[in-house]
């Protein structure tokens, strides 16, 4: 039975000090998951959904800045094209699935018609019933096809959300965050609402069950996804052959800093 967050933990937010000593340790891990994924060939999709401002960008860069970009691919398509409006709608995520070894992310996914399409009319209501109808189908024949599907819902509360759009408005280094959506998407609270229970209801299955993160404490949110990520995968240490760093040949050897005098160098102001 899924569990509820402690409040009073909730309500104390953590320190980063202790943040960044529980996030070496579980991105040592994803090192030994990844090493894992290679060796097996391990096929998986993971699913980044919620609200604006729920903390999504910031919860995928925690999980991949210390592995490698070609194992663990984070997607994060813009809106789409003329060409690719004329597709079948899972047309272009297709594209991107994972091949023997990869972890793919979505920032955001098909799961766009079950939210922001659907609450800002980007899609007709017929539109957005067949996708809630057939989403299941695909899944399950994405999960039969022997790729993991894990899914994450953040979910943010209204004061916070409150919050952090005002930062994003005041403060010059947040502002490249604040999109044409995210303004409507604030007053538009109760329709989102609505649009997320109706995409639980239909698309929590058992092949590919939707995973609640709450993240009002962005630190928190980041370590217990890490850590239910890493428990979705029967992995283990993969013996590594040991490296050793060869000598430094002399042959052919030559002055080679002389060579780069009168180049442009860049400007030492640091």
């Amino acid at each position: 039975m899924a569990s509820k967050p402690d409040s009073k933990r909730a309500a104390s937010k953590m320190k980063r000090t202790e943040y960044m000593k529980e996030l070496r340790k579980l991105q040592a891990e994803l090192c030994h998951l990844q090493a894992w994924v290679k060796h097996n060939g391990i096929r998986a999709i993971v699913i980044f959904e919620g609200r604006d401002a729920a903390g999504k960008g910031g919860t995928i860069r925690a999980i991949t800045e210390r592995v490698s970009p070609r194992v663990f691919r984070t997607v994060a398509l813009p809106a789409p094209s003329d060409r690719e409006k004329s597709q079948m709608y899972l047309q272009r995520y297709m594209n991107h699935f994972p091949a023997a070894g990869e972890i793919v992310i979505f920032d955001r996914s098909w799961y766009n018609r079950a939210g922001v399409e659907y609450v800002m009319g980007f899609c007709t209501k017929e539109e957005h019933r067949r996708f809630l109808q057939l989403c299941p189908v695909v899944e399950n024949y994405i999960a039969d096809g022997g790729i993991r599907l894990i899914k994450y819902w953040l979910e943010v509360g209204d004061e916070e959300q409150k919050r952090r759009f005002e930062a994003r408005i005041t403060d010059p280094l947040r502002q490249w965050k604040l999109s044409e959506m995210d303004l409507p998407s604030r007053s538009k609270w109760y329709e989102y609402s609505k649009a997320r229970d109706m995409m639980l209801e239909a698309t929590d299955t058992d092949h590919a069950p939707w995973n609640i993160l709450p993240s009002d404490d962005k630190r928190r949110a980041r370590l217990n996804c890490i850590r239910h990520l890493l428990n979705q995968f029967p992995y283990e240490k993969v013996p590594a052959e040991e490296v050793r760093l060869p000598k430094r040949s002399k042959e052919g050897a030559y002055d080679d800093t002389a060579s780069l005098s009168g180049r442009n160098f860049v400007p030492q102001h640091y």
